[in-house]
Formats: C-alpha cells, sequence, structure tokens
C-alpha cells in the first residue's frame, strides 16, 4: 500500500494560523474585573467613568461582552440566573452602579446619560441593550425592593429616550413575577416617573406602540384580578388615563365578540328573534349601548355582502340584501340617537364606497318604509 509522502518544512518556520481559525476563550469574568478595575479608578465621579467606558471600548471587546458590561453598569457584576452576582474573584463587585446609586431622580438622571453615551459612541450596543434588559427584568424577583425601585425610574427614563423599546415590558407577563405582586409594583413605578418625565399622553403612546394596552390587567395577581382593583390601585398613583384605556380596550374587545356572535348566528341561520335576544343578552353583560350596537350590525351585514362592481346594479342588490335584515335593524333602533347613528354610518359607508353613492337614499327609504309598515301592522291589531 502506498503512502503519501509528507512534504518536507524547513528548519525553524512557523505555520501560520489564519485569524477566522482562531477561537479565543469566552471569559466574562477577566472581562469583568478590567471594567471594575477601571471604574474604582474614577472614585465613582460619573463624567470620569462616561470617559473611562468610552477609551476602554478601545480595548476591551464590547462587541462580545456587551451584555456582561451592562451587567456590572446596573447591577455591579456579573449576573447569573435568579438575579444574584457572581462571587467569582477578588473583586466581584463595584459600588458604581445603578443598584448602589441613591432613588432621586436626580441620581438616576445622572446614570442615565452614562447608557446614553455610551450607546452613543458604540451603536451596536443598542441591540444588546434591549436584550440585556429583557433578561435583568425577567431576575426583578431576586432584587431587592430598593433596586427594584431604582430599575423601574432608569427603566422608565430608559423608554423616554428610546434607548429600549416599551415591549421590553412584555418579559414581566409572567407567572413568578405577576402572584406576589411584583410585576405590577414594578410598573406602576415605571408608570409614575414616565409620566413625571414626559405627561401621560407620552406613557399612553408607549404602552400603545409596546403591545402593553390590552394586557394591563394580565400583570395584576390573579385572585386581584377585578375592576374594582384596577381602579384603585392607579387612581391611588393619579394614573386615572390608565383606567381610561383600559376601559377603552375592555370596550373594543366586548365589541369584537359582539361581531363575532352575530356573524356566528347569521351562519347558522338563526331567526331574527334569536339573534336579536343573543344580542341583547351580551351587549347587557358587557354594557354597550344601543347606538354603538347598530354600526355593529350595519358594518358585520354590509360585510357579508358580495357586492357588484357595477354602480347601476349594486343599489338594488344591497336593497335585496338590506331587505331580509330590517328586523334586526329595527330592533336596535329604538332610540333617536341609535337612529342618527344607523343613518351616519350608512352615509359613511356610501361615501367611502362609490358604487353605492345612489344607493343611500333607496337604503334609507327601505328603513324608513319598513318602519312605518310595521308601525301600520302594530295600529291595525
Amino acid at each position: 500500500m502506498s503512502q503519501k509522502a509528507e512534504r518536507p518544512v524547513l528548519s525553524g518556520q512557523r505555520i501560520k494560523t489564519r485569524k477566522r481559525d482562531e477561537r479565543e476563550k469566552y471569559d466574562p469574568t477577566g472581562f469583568r474585573d478590567a471594567v471594575i478595575a477601571g471604574l474604582e479608578k474614577t472614585g465613582g465621579d460619573l463624567d470620569q467613568i462616561a470617559k473611562f467606558l468610552v477609551s476602554a471600548g478601545n480595548k476591551l471587546d464590547y462587541r462580545r461582552y456587551g451584555e456582561v458590561l451592562f451587567d456590572i453598569l446596573i447591577a455591579g457584576g456579573l449576573l447569573v440566573p435568579g438575579g444574584s452576582i457572581s462571587q467569582d474573584g477578588e473583586k466581584p463587585r463595584t459600588n458604581y452602579c445603578i443598584f448602589e446609586a441613591p432613588e432621586d431622580m436626580e441620581a438616576m438622571r445622572n446614570h442615565e446619560q452614562v447608557f446614553v453615551n455610551l450607546m452613543r459612541r458604540f451603536k451596536y450596543l443598542e441591540k444588546m441593550f434591549e436584550e440585556e434588559m429583557k433578561k435583568v427584568l425577567v431576575f426583578i424577583k431576586g432584587f431587592t425592593p430598593s433596586e427594584r425601585i431604582k430599575l423601574a425610574r432608569m427603566t422608565a427614563l430608559l423608554l423616554c429616550n428610546g434607548s429600549v423599546p416599551p415591549n421590553v415590558l412584555l418579559v414581566l407577563n409572567n407567572e413568578h413575577l405577576i402572584k406576589d405582586g411584583i410585576a405590577l409594583d414594578f410598573l406602576v413605578e415605571l408608570f409614575v416617573t414616565f409620566k413625571q418625565e414626559k405627561g401621560m399622553q407620552s406613557l399612553i403612546q408607549a404602552l400603545k406602540k409596546g403591545g402593553l394596552e390590552s394586557k394591563l390587567m394580565d400583570f395584576f395577581p390573579p385572585n386581584k384580578r377585578t375592576e374594582e382593583n384596577f381602579k384603585q390601585v392607579f387612581l391611588e398613583k393619579d394614573l386615572t388615563e390608565i383606567i381610561k384605556l383600559h376601559k377603552a380596550q375592555a370596550s373594543q374587545e366586548a365589541k369584537r365578540e359582539l361581531q363575532q356572535t352575530l356573524i356566528d348566528d347569521i351562519n347558522d341561520e338563526k331567526p331574527h328573534s334569536e339573534i336579536t335576544a343573543d344580542i341583547k343578552e351580551f351587549a347587557q353583560k358587557a354594557n354597550i349601548p344601543e347606538h354603538e350596537i347598530i354600526v355593529i350590525i350595519w358594518s358585520t351585514v354590509m360585510s357579508l355582502g358580495e357586492w357588484n362592481k357595477k354602480e347601476e346594479l349594486v343599489t338594488e342588490q344591497a336593497v335585496r340584501h338590506l331587505k331580509g335584515y330590517c328586523p334586526l335593524m329595527q330592533a336596535f333602533t329604538s332610540t333617536d340617537r341609535a337612529e342618527l347613528a344607523l343613518i351616519q354610518k350608512v352615509q359613511d359607508f356610501c361615501y367611502e364606497n362609490m358604487n353605492f353613492m345612489k344607493a343611500f337614499q333607496k337604503i334609507i327609504l327601505l328603513f324608513y318604509k319598513k318602519s312605518e309598515s310595521d308601525e301600520e301592522q302594530k295600529n291595525g291589531e
């Protein structure tokens, strides 16, 4: 069997290794020690800390250890699962961090600038910081009450300046944080701070942007998820707009459920008397007024039609389609306000759908004649 001859190697030749083949050992503890050593030399002066962090970024590997860096600046050391600090090494923790700062807002704003300046200088840290905040928020049960307050206030400031998106707060919707009221207390502190910094309207916009506006009740412990408790918690902190937002969201959800109930009843071909009874029962429980119900009925009924694109045909088609739903419409136009709401909705629909422009008059006339005919029959009886 032939063997492949080895290539000759010159004596003393150094075999080069390409950089992409080199794998440096992951050493977060060594990175931590270097950062803490630099922080200690500043004496806690935040301007000096900011300068050190920018300078160190040219020597230390922030791209690889970005989240470790944020662990140190927030908690003072390496965070391990559960929220405690790793005790490895001679100096595992520094006092120059958010958790060791005073709770007052002036101190929090000063620390905020350290983060802002750092990410302004090293843009690639922004995404790492977002992931870091998600991790830290999951750990809040392991922090002291004072540390949670500081973190809530700092998080509010970071949300206000756009350093982190509001959807990071969704990680607080976690059973082990909710059951003891930890998640709720954290959010309330955050909301109060945010309102003080940027106003209530900005807070509402942030909640909507983060997808939290419909989930606020979820952060209450299961045994406290009542409208009364919700109102009490936010009234005590002068957050009445949060209560209004919650009511508006609950109303929208109820309307969606009502619409689905109507669609299901129509698809099941229930008689109008049963559909009316179902809608009235649901509306009473959800406290939906008649003038809002009739708008839902109109929109649902019209969504079920398949309309001809020819204007001259669509009017008769619409009249034929609606004739079968007149009893349902009448059942929920017993007040002047409901009648007006229906007329306005029909008008809006016809203006928004140009093929129906000539249908408006005939649709209104259909409702009027049907109502008049039923009234005459009633008087005749």
